[in-house]
């Protein structure tokens, strides 16, 4: 076996060449503590000991004689071959968009309402050209794109390909009955409460920002009675300055 390497090939070979049992048996544990170490990423457990040394077994190719904690793996196993695996064997008209679009185009047929059928008529377009640019390294019209939806479907979205080939394909995509009334639901479990893009609940910030401008109206009322203040005390000292320089003159 590869994994182990040539040395761990040369050194249960000469395990198997030992006359004595016990000794056999206790090399053959050395042996197996060994090639734990080879692969320490191996998770430690029941299954990964048997599987060292189901190992063990098929690189002395079944001819180890020892005493193991598990029983020798059948013969059988190293040609037995493996399960087939059950693929999908549906046919897809076009592979490239897989089934998933198909899938769609059923949902768009069985949709109630009409602007939504083109919504999900633009969103397959808009799909089916992200997965051509996956494979191609062109890209592919958007009339070529709706021929095909239009052959999906059997030709039941004659008429709103129309409209779509006419005006353009639309902007929104197809709704989600089940989140939109999910969000309907939460929107009325809130209580008509507001709340900011955060999630932060703003219920009462009328009254913070009254009181953040009493605040503010205030300190502004402190700061204008201050300036006031010393400008009345800086002109009396003026007067109180040129009445005693004109009592000087008069004497």
């Amino acid at each position: 076996m590869k994994e182990y390497g040539s040395n761990i090939q040369k050194l249960t070979d000469y395990i198997v060449s030992l006359p004595d049992r016990e000794q056999r048996t206790k090399y053959a544990h050395i042996l197996i503590e060994l090639m734990r170490q080879i692969h320490p990423n191996m998770r430690e457990g029941i299954d990964y000991s048997k599987k060292l040394w189901d190992d063990l077994y098929v690189i002395a190719n079944f001819d180890l004689d020892v005493d193991s904690p598990f029983p020798p793996p059948p013969k059988e196993i190293l040609g037995k071959k493996p399960m087939t695996v059950p693929y999908n064997q549906q046919q897809l008209k076009h592979r490239l968009y897989g089934r998933n679009l198909e899938l769609l185009v059923v949902k768009a047929m069985i949709t109630q309402d009409y602007d939504e059928r083109k919504a999900f008529v633009s969103y397959m377009v808009r799909l089916m050209k992200s997965f051509y640019q996956v494979w191609n390294k062109d890209t592919i019209e958007t009339s070529d794109c709706l021929q095909q939806i239009l052959e999906l479907s059997g030709f039941k979205l004659q008429k709103e390909i129309d409209d779509l080939r006419r005006d353009g394909l639309m902007e929104s995509s197809p709704r989600d009955g089940s989140s939109n009334r999910q969000r309907s639901q939460q929107n009325q479990s809130q209580g008509g409460q507001f709340r900011d893009h955060r999630g932060n609940d703003n219920r009462g910030g009328n009254d913070r920002g009254d009181r953040n401008n009493d605040r503010d109206r205030n300190r502004g009322d402190r700061n204008n009675g201050d300036r006031n203040r010393n400008f009345s005390g800086g002109y009396k000292q003026n007067n109180d300055r040129n009445n005693n320089n004109n009592n000087k003159r008069r004497r």
